[in-house]
């Protein structure tokens, strides 16, 4: 039975990620005034991020204290106790550059698996709200994904300033070969919402961090894909958020990723 009303915890996080993405739209409008950095190569930084996560941390604060939280521009410590994972505006260079494929991404992590998700995508007018086992919310409304023209052979691939070049292009043919169209988003959070949607067969990601897939995993869980999350592991043994890979598809498209990513394990 699909659920028609969300929980108090869930409609309080989708009330914050609305506000948050009305205050980056609102950057979004005037991007040629806002000043930006790079962290790396393909990797910019705006006040806009930094704002937006600044505000989420506030409200999370007023309304949830006790819980942690993690942010893309301000860090945090993950451990297995509830913890808030913030990516203000995935999609940076999208946004900058005017497309309107970025989103405002929230989820809370427990046991470092994601219990809640919530996406938004502001120029689009779409807000995505989940819980784990309680279903999906599409702008306050029971959302079910489209699931007609599976045949339509549609991939989103994440790519990362860390790939490996002859890898990633390995890749990309063998999901070719399989008669797989494959799109570049340039925006994990986006791709995710279009394979919990049922614009596409799912999202591949093999680098990727905990706060571009947090509130998307849900998404794609509750949307009913087979989602597959994995954490690297530092030298010392401990689960790095920072480098993760997600799967997340269809039935079909993961069988198909088996015999090329080295490693992968649908279940």
């Amino acid at each position: 039975m699909t659920n028609t009303t969300m929980s108090a915890r869930l409609a309080i996080a989708g009330q914050i990620a609305a506000q948050a993405a009305e205050l980056a739209l609102g950057f979004f409008n005037r991007r040629d005034a806002i000043e930006v950095s790079s962290k790396r190569t393909q990797d910019f930084v705006s006040e806009a991020d930094v704002a937006v996560e600044q505000f989420i941390r506030s409200q999370l604060a007023q309304h949830f204290p006790q819980d942690a939280v993690i942010g893309e521009e301000m860090g945090g410590v993950l451990t297995d106790a509830p913890c808030w994972v913030i990516d203000p505006i995935d999609g940076t260079s999208n946004f900058l550059r005017g497309s309107p494929l970025w989103g405002v991404s929230l989820g809370l992590v427990e046991n470092k698996k994601p219990l809640i998700g919530i996406v938004a995508l502001p120029v689009l007018n779409d807000l995505f709200a989940a819980e784990s086992g309680k279903g999906i919310f599409l702008n306050g409304k029971p959302f079910r994904r489209d699931d007609r023209f599976e045949d339509v052979q549609i991939v989103s691939l994440g790519d990362s300033s860390d790939d490996k070049l002859d890898e990633a292009s390995a890749f990309y043919q063998g999901l070719r070969a399989a008669d797989w169209s494959v799109h570049c988003y340039r925006c994990t959070t986006v791709g995710m919402v279009f394979a919990a949607k049922g614009i596409i067969g799912g999202h591949l990601q093999r680098r990727t961090t905990l706060w571009d897939i947090a509130g998307g995993t849900v998404l794609c869980q509750e949307a009913g894909l087979d989602t597959v999350v994995k954490f690297a592991r530092t030298a010392d043994g401990i689960e790095d958020y920072r480098h993760m890979s997600v799967a997340a598809g269809t039935a079909d498209l993961l069988s198909a990723v088996i015999p090329l990513w080295p490693g992968f394990e649908p279940k």
